[in-house]
């Protein structure tokens, strides 16, 4: 929950219970996470330093400290990896578990959720039901600290009531599209038949179609092939000559090729 921030608050007590922001309090700043006392006041992930501080006056920022999220990170999927070696990482703080050969997923989630807060200090939340999709929709319902179940007899129901722009793949563009369609919930999104989806949305339109039915046939992937690497750098003031941006290059093409 709130990965970078809980730990930041977790390793620095006087911080703990106030409205931190993880990244750069500068002018070209962005937030990389906010502690869940922020977040009432609108700041969230992704946003600029500037609207932060605009939105929440006395929020608090803290340095980035990637080697330790790493570390915590690594902890953290070392506890999975006692239930299941079918582990599909989506981020430092968040992966699926294809938990199937247990006797039971949510008892499972229970006892990661305990060592996790045992073993780490922080808190996590756990979403269960028969395939991605359903189960990535569940672990954002309870936060923080949270647990909840789809089971399978509850899945039509709850796929008809739920918001398009809780699906998961559904962003802000695309939800913005389909309510311009009359497109608003679950419901409304199974009304339309799979090809009209792909004619407005292209290739996803068939993923769209299975959401709506609570269907996403796509399996728990521990070993995905890398498609990219790249490196990137934010400036305090715009480089603006061919002959700064060639040396900004070449910087972030050396970085790049030791990445690789």
């Amino acid at each position: 929950d709130a990965f970078y921030a809980s730990i930041e608050q977790r390793d620095r007590p006087e911080l703990r219970g106030r409205p931190i922001a993880v990244g750069y309090d500068g002018p070209r700043g962005v937030v990389a996470t906010a502690s869940y006392e922020a977040r009432p006041f609108g700041v969230r992930s992704a946003i600029s330093s500037v609207l932060a501080r605009r939105l929440c006056p006395d929020l608090i920022f803290v340095p980035a400290r990637f080697d330790v999220y790493k570390a915590v990170s690594q902890q953290i999927r070392d506890i999975f990896h006692d239930y299941t070696e079918l582990v599909e990482p989506l981020s430092l703080d968040e992966a699926f578990l294809d938990v199937s050969h247990l006797r039971s997923a949510t008892l499972a989630a229970r006892e990661i959720k305990d060592r996790i807060c045992t073993e780490t200090g922080l808190t996590a939340s756990a979403g269960i039901s028969v395939n991605k999709m359903l189960a990535k929709i569940a672990s954002d319902y309870r936060k923080p600290d949270g647990l909840f179940v789809i089971p399978p007899d509850k899945i039509d129901t709850f796929v008809a009531e739920l918001p398009v722009e809780r699906f998961f793949g559904i962003g802000e563009v695309t939800a913005e599209k389909m309510h311009a369609l009359g497109i608003r919930t679950g419901a409304d999104l199974r009304q339309w038949d799979e090809a009209a989806l792909v004619q407005r949305f292209g290739k996803a339109g068939h993923a769209y179609y299975g959401y709506a039915r609570g269907v996403d046939e796509r399996e728990v992937e521990p070993h995905r092939v890398r498609k990219s690497v790249g490196c990137e750098s934010t400036f305090e003031s715009d480089r603006v000559t061919l002959d700064e941006m060639s040396e900004e290059l070449y910087a972030l093409s050396a970085r790049l090729c030791r990445r690789l």
